[in-house]
């Protein structure tokens, strides 16, 4: 009875969906458990061994707990907006729609060849009209509310409407132009173009002219984690920064409610760092400061009031709406050129970059508001417009950035901190008193932090301030491929399209190129873009699209209600699951979709849609594996190639070699001249007859020829074996390489586990005899650490445990079905195919998916006896094996009367004898 693990696959994928195996009801007695991966985007390049090691953590995850009696939501889809789609259809010269459809087949079917036990009929994907209406049903609920501060939850548009027409806005700060103060008169009486201007500076969904992070040759805004080193992630092409009319996402009104609701979530350490890290909370002072010569005036945000007295120069950054208006005559072709300068540089690269110091002085000064001291106004790339006040005062003494900026620039350091001060370095100190300080001259620093923000305010040129360094989010694209905004504007004037409306379709067309002056390609559509309107006036639709996180932001609530066509989640659904119990998925999201997801929801259950304010209770982000590479060594100038071993005796160019043709390390010559055609004549000087490769461990790429596609694994080694290699490889959390070789040792792990139960020539071996209590140990022992292991995600030492216990279980010859039926049950989640086949095998009806999980026996593993090692002046002569509970005096006599210790007494009287229970004995003489 051969293990053929191939037939049995095919046969247990097919019987599961015959029999619907993992469809989940919405109404259970049973505790309720949510697994979610990471919405995948459906690739066109399609898995590689690297992708799925989330998806098997997380299906084990699922099948174990569905085994421990919980009704079990573990559902898959796709995310399928977004740039990189339209990217891939654009190089493949398809439309967007066909290339999405093509892919996911490739996906679902590499998905279903490694046997995962997804609820495929709550499927999704984000670009089919029938989800994405909801998408823009829940952005019409962000611009139709706004952030209540005082009662800290959004709220609906209307009531702040019924506020201002009250009592105005002296309440209710403005969180977009901090500057509009009116009364309830003043808006009753503006028109309905000015009150509408008003509330879009309220609007959690809202429209602004931005500068935005612009790529002209993929034709849209990106956001900015999106850009690396000045240049797009995808593609790595150039990008500017633009001024452009952008929808945006008022996330800063929650960043209070992101950062507390970290403490009541299990994320990582370094994941919460990262997101607090993201947000950037800071607490100190807005303070106004006059421009001399001038009726302008300049506000900066500082985490130290207590330095105002070391402020030597003030730094604006170049974008800061002052600037132009401040500048002399003599200062303006400098700052022109300056400003352009600034125009090519990314914000990672101005805030990263601390020895790269550039500046431009721009002849205007600022007045100290306390010592009327006239402070030089510069401005440099290392401030930003959009964080703070877009302006600081730079105090070099406390500020190393500050000092190395005066020093390059030959500014006087005035010195406030005394002898904690040597000219050399800035010193970041809040501990110790304040020197040259006027007023507060001799305070320490947090008692002057408190005094110089008290006279501020009593001076009324300034206040309190907590600022963040996140900003908000942009939420257009100017792309095809995206959810249309259900907005059209009558003239000019944004308005919410009539839910009944809903889906906004996005429009079929062939070609999708960019509109004038940066707009989407839907601009290019003019009867979609142009509506009817009454004589004398317009009626347009939105032409930029949503960005790809859209979708993404709230998948995990449709997939509870995946069919519904009256709301995106009936509430009654969404209290049953709750939150996500287990989020998995990599580090690539940890700020932008998670900080994305997590506001949504929090405005979702402020409008009272759900029950729940986080949306994910545990989350892990799962390590990378990583392309073990091989290289072959090119003699220069030659078509010869050299082993590894040898290469040192000749000049070579390495170059990366498909590993898929390479056998550990030794690669297939034959193959090689058939991989490429400029390979075609290549000669080989090989070491004991073989050509061995060199290797690399790096990204898994196509490009590095070091990618291997799970199917090619899965059809020589079967699913099992691909998920437990997949765990055996490491802690779930790591980056490890991939080596296919080793693979070996797991497929022999499973043969031998089949051999337990079934013989090639004998057949089936399943015996139904009482175990003895050796193999009740062994079992025991392992339902304990398969269940510890399985609940805390160690994975990898659950494969380990069962490799001990399998080898254990053969050295006892155990055969008994009392035994092997619960270890089929263990080793369910882990291999789900070979132990189906195995549980019908040995006589079981229905399905081992519904079988209890073993429970552990603590009897069948405590020890009523010890072998003990025992010593003779402290060399071990022997061990006994004694009752755990024999006395002292019991275990001396044992001990003594042992034949091998009576012959190192040698017929002596014993000094003492040293007994340390559960231990050791040594006999001292």
């Amino acid at each position: 009875m051969e293990y053929n693990f191939r037939q049995i696959e095919r046969k247990w994928q097919q019987r599961w969906v015959d029999t619907q195996a993992y469809l989940v009801s919405n109404s259970s007695n049973k505790p309720k458990c949510y697994v979610l991966d990471m919405f995948p985007y459906p690739s066109g390049a399609g898995l590689h061994v690297g992708h799925p090691l989330g998806y098997i953590a997380s299906d084990i995850y699922a099948r174990f707990k569905r085994l421990k009696g919980f009704n079990v939501l573990h559902p898959m889809g796709y995310d399928a907006f977004g740039l990189p789609a339209e990217q891939y259809a654009l190089e493949t010269g398809q439309h967007p729609a066909v290339t999405t459809a093509e892919n996911i087949e490739t996906f679902r079917k590499q998905l279903d060849n490694i046997g995962f036990c997804y609820d495929w009929s709550r499927k999704i994907q984000t670009s089919q009209p029938e989800y994405y209406k909801w998408t823009q049903q829940i952005f019409l609920q962000l611009f139709d509310s706004w952030y209540n501060r005082h009662a800290a939850k959004a709220e609906p548009i209307d009531l702040l409407v019924r506020i201002f027409e009250a009592a105005g806005n002296h309440h209710h700060e403005c969180p977009g132009d901090r500057s509009i103060r009116f009364s309830a008169e003043t808006w009753n009486e503006s028109t309905y173009e000015q009150q509408q201007e008003i509330l879009m500076q309220y609007r959690l969904g809202y429209l602004a002219y931005a500068e935005v992070n612009w790529c002209p040759a993929l034709g849209t805004v990106l956001a900015n984690d999106e850009v690396i080193n000045g240049v797009s992630e995808r593609g790595g092409h150039p990008v500017q920064k633009k001024k452009m009319r952008q929808w945006f996402l008022r996330i800063t009104e929650y960043a209070d409610r992101l950062l507390k609701g970290l403490d009541e979530i299990t994320f990582s350490d370094a994941m919460k760092d990262m997101q607090r890290n993201w947000i950037g909370k800071s607490q100190g002072a807005e303070i106004k400061f006059n421009i001399a010569g001038s009726m302008e005036s300049v506000v900066v945000y500082t985490t130290r009031p207590d330095t105002i007295f070391g402020v030597d120069f003030m730094v604006l950054a170049p974008e800061h709406e002052l600037v132009d208006g401040i500048t002399t005559d003599e200062q303006a072709e400098a700052i022109t050129a300056y400003k352009e300068y600034v125009q090519s540089r990314s914000e990672r690269e101005r805030m990263a970059e601390v020895k790269l110091i550039t500046g431009c002085f721009t002849g205007a000064y600022a007045v100290n508001p306390f010592d009327g001291r006239k402070i030089p106004i510069w401005i440099s790339e290392y401030v930003l417009a959009g964080y703070g006040t877009g302006a600081i005062m730079a105090v070099p003494c406390g500020d190393q950035r500050d000092f190395n900026f005066a020093n390059h620039f030959s500014i006087p350091v005035t010195n406030i901190l005394g002898d904690a001060f040597d000219g050399k370095e800035a010193n970041p100190t809040k501990e110790g008193k304040l020197f040259n300080s006027d007023f507060i001259t001799g305070m320490e620093m947090k008692e002057a932090m408190e005094a110089v923000t008290t006279k501020i305010e009593n001076l009324g040129i300034g206040k309190r301030q907590i600022n963040y360094r996140m900003r908000d989010a942009g939420f257009s694209r100017q792309r095809y491929w995206g959810e249309p905004f259900p907005i059209v504007f009558r003239n000019g004037i944004p308005e919410a399209m009539d839910v009944k409306d809903l889906p906004l379709e996005l429009p079929h067309v062939e070609h999708y190129t960019p509109g004038e002056d940066g707009e989407g390609p839907l601009a290019n559509i003019t009867d979609w873009v142009n509506l009817p309107a009454a004589p004398g006036s317009s009626l347009r639709r939105e032409t930029n699209t949503m960005p790809g996180y859209a979708g993404s932001s709230w998948y995990f609530l449709r997939y509870m209600d995946p069919h519904n066509t009256e709301t995106f989640c009936d509430r009654k659904i969404s209290d049953y699951w709750g939150q996500v119990d287990l989020y998995i998925g990599g580090t690539e999201h940890a700020v932008g979709h998670l900080l994305y997801s997590r506001m949504w929801t929090k405005v979702l259950f402020d409008l009272g849609h759900i029950g729940f304010e986080e949306p994910y209770k545990k989350l892990v982000n799962q390590g990378m594996i990583q392309g073990s590479s091989r290289l072959v060594y090119r003699v220069r100038g030659t078509n010869q190639f050299v082993s590894a071993g040898l290469r040192a005796q000749y000049e070579t160019d390495e170059i990366h070699v498909d590993v898929n043709i390479v056998d550990g390390l030794e690669l297939d010559t034959a193959a090689f001249k058939n991989w490429r055609q400029d390979f075609a004549t290549a000669q080989f000087i090989l070491e004991n007859g073989k050509y061995i490769c060199g290797t690399l461990t790096e990204k898994m790429s196509k490009r590095l020829f070091n990618t291997v596609n799970p199917n090619v694994i899965v059809e020589k080694f079967g699913a099992d074996t691909f998920r437990m290699y997949e765990m055996f490889l490491g802690p779930v959390e790591q980056s490890k390489p991939w080596e296919t070789k080793g693979i070996e040792g797991v497929h022999r792990f499973l043969k031998k586990f089949w051999r337990l139960f079934a013989d090639e020539q004998k057949g089936l071996l399943v015996k139904d005899e009482a175990p003895t209590p050796e193999e009740l140990k062994v079992l025991h022992n392992t339902i304990r650490k398969i269940e510890e292991d399985t609940e805390r995600l160690s994975f990898n030492t659950a494969v380990s445990t069962f490799m001990i216990c399998v080898n254990e279980l053969t050295d006892l010859k155990c055969n008994k079905k009392a035994v092997l039926e619960q270890l089929l049950v263990l080793l369910t989640p882990y291999a789900p195919h070979v132990s189906e086949e195995l549980w019908a095998l040995i006589g079981n009806s229905g399905s081992i998916l519904d079988a209890p999980f073993p429970v552990f026996e603590a009897k069948h593993v405590t020890e009523s006896a010890k072998e003990y090692p025992v010593s003779v002046n402290g060399k071990l002569r022997t061990t006994i094996n004694i009752s755990l509970d024999a006395s002292v005096e019991d275990v001396e006599k044992i001990a003594l009367s042992n034949e091998v210790i009576q012959r190192w007494l040698e017929g002596k009287t014993p000094k003492k004898v040293i007994f340390v229970k559960g231990k050791m004995i040594n006999v001292v003489i």
